[in-house]
């Protein structure tokens, strides 16, 4: 028998507003409105600005329960207790019997944004995988990763949603059952933790960036925040952090789904010894040593280590990346977790990891600055698609750029690259630009990332 009862589980404080609104803020954004297109049956489809995704298929070719490559929201997917909306992007070049990777937002996020702001659809259309993207109707825009209902099997709540979802993709597309994984970023890392708790038999493994332990967030007063939990100050034992997940299903004896976790050492909003905590929490529950059987540098910055085996799908698998804040998910770190879930075969380009060099022209004046940053492709091969990644003076916002998107404006800042001047070649180069306030610090950025590789600076 699978139990319902509510789980007795302390709670803590409600944060203030301003840390509410920085959780809501870490992540990029919903990048543009997208238009409804007219709902064949149960679904209706998202229009998105590219065009290989938003083409339409012929009434008279569909066979399919919703048109391929376009996102699409599906409605009356089963027992959806707290009224998320599900999106779904299945490629042209579906397999038969595909994997599933459910893609599950940030705080102050929407399916729709984890679309637009991830590469888990473009992925799908290079390996036939199929996406889920649960969206949150509540205010707050969080997922419940905090009530009881939330943290039993069929509960209540959000997970119970997010299982139907799953369900109507197996069913509809013959999915393959033992090729459900979850990912998730903040709060979607969260929820990606309780997913596995709660459906340890439907999850093959999940992907947590910037989340806390399964249970680490619980609260009984109907807050959905826990203060103690968020700075990092509930530390338990393995033995303990284990068995709240065992709890969340009790009557389950078989394997355990593997665990991937993703942290900043220097994040504010969930504190980093979080992750310490979902690692003691993780290597109990899959029944391996909490000494590492591995450890390595895959990018400069990151520490990366593994439990319980050495290869690409050991049990547990973490990676710490060094001075990173909340707002850490970057282009190129899909690729790594298609990796860990067993879904690349090898066929998915990693992050570059060939040598780049940045080189920087500073014209200030009293309260203002230009800059003009030039990427050199010194590696020998061509760049398709980067995010350059830098951390401004303190004092510094940028007010506007060009040649890139720039979030946010203050603090560790991404800039995306325009849709003119994604690829760089190998021995060639593109400049970028921003303006930019400061309180007196003019000084440019002193390092770099391309992807995830540092940069020389010169």
């Amino acid at each position: 028998m699978r139990p319902t009862a509510a789980d007795t589980l302390k709670s803590s404080g409600k944060p203030p507003r301003s840390v509410l609104v920085a959780l809501f803020g870490a992540l990029v954004p919903l990048l543009a409105a997208l238009t409804l297109l007219a709902p064949p049956a149960a679904a209706r489809t998202e229009a998105v600005p590219t065009a290989a995704r938003t083409e339409a298929v012929p009434a008279a070719a569909r066979t399919e329960a919703v048109p391929a490559a376009a996102l699409t929201e599906v409605t009356g997917f089963g027992a959806n207790p707290s009224n998320l909306q599900m999106y779904v992007y299945v490629p042209a070049a579906v397999t038969a019997h595909p994997a599933v990777v459910v893609a599950v937002h940030y705080c102050g996020g929407s399916g729709p944004a984890m679309y637009s702001g991830t590469e888990y659809a473009s992925l799908a259309d290079q390996l036939g995988f199929i996406v889920v993207y649960p969206s949150v109707t509540r205010a707050s825009k969080c997922f419940d990763v905090s009530s009881p209902q939330a943290l039993h099997r069929d509960g209540g709540s959000d997970p119970v949603g997010i299982k139907s979802m799953v369900d109507w993709v197996t069913s509809t597309y013959s999915a393959d059952t033992s090729r459900v994984y979850a990912l998730g970023i903040s709060s979607g890392a969260m929820m990606t933790n309780v997913l596995l708790g709660d459906y340890p038999d439907v999850f093959a493994a999940g992907a947590a960036f910037a989340g806390v332990p399964f249970g680490c967030f619980a609260t009984t007063d109907g807050s959905e925040w826990n203060t103690a939990c968020a700075n990092g100050t509930v530390i338990q034992t393995p033995q303990q952090w284990g068995d709240l997940v065992r709890g969340a299903d009790p009557g389950y004896t078989g394997p355990r789904p593997r665990m991937q976790l993703w942290h900043g050492t220097a994040d504010d909003t969930l504190r980093s010894p979080n992750f310490g905590e979902e690692i003691k929490q993780w290597t109990n529950v899959l029944g391996v040593s909490q000494t590492p059987a591995a450890t390595d540098s895959p990018a400069t910055g990151w520490t990366r280590t593994r439990y319980g085996a050495t290869g690409d799908q050991a049990p547990v698998e973490a990676i710490s990346l060094q001075g990173v804040t909340h707002n850490l998910y970057a282009y190129g770190m899909g690729a790594r977790v298609l990796t860990f879930f067993g879904l690349d075969s090898g066929s998915v380009p990693q992050p570059p990891s060939g040598a780049c060099k940045v080189t920087v022209t500073i014209s200030a004046w009293n309260t203002g600055l230009t800059a003009s940053v030039t990427i050199a492709n010194t590696g020998t091969s061509a760049v398709n698609g980067w995010q350059l990644g830098f951390t401004l003076p303190t004092g510094q916002a940028i007010t506007n750029g060009w040649g890139a998107t720039y979030t946010p404006a203050s603090g560790t800042v991404t800039a995306t690259n325009a849709s003119y001047d994604g690829t760089i070649a190998p021995n060639a180069s593109v400049t970028i630009g921003y303006q930019a306030n400061h309180t007196g610090n003019s000084a440019a950025p002193t390092a770099y990332t391309l992807n995830g590789t540092a940069c020389t600076v010169g």
